[in-house]
């Protein structure tokens, strides 16, 4: 892989080294916080494993599920 010499600031160097996780580099950290995915709940880290994204997928579903009942009634189905 070719690889790239950038120039940072002291205090860009610092947010990137705060953010780097013990099993990554700093192109892992460059890669992550730069992805192009869709995925909000990429960047909760530690949370990951804490149920919360199928709590929100719950309310999602609830919430979508509320919204077309209250289109039927409005719709008279």
């Amino acid at each position: 892989m070719a690889t790239k010499t950038i120039t940072v600031t002291e205090e860009a160097y610092e947010r990137l080294r705060e953010m780097k996780r013990e099993d990554e580099s700093f192109t892992d950290v460059l890669l992550r916080v730069t992805g192009g995915e869709q995925d909000v709940m990429k960047g909760f880290g530690s949370w990951a494993d804490s149920g919360l994204r199928g709590e929100v997928e719950t309310a999602r579903e609830e919430r979508d599920e509320d919204f077309e009942g209250r289109q039927d009634e409005l719709l008279g189905h």
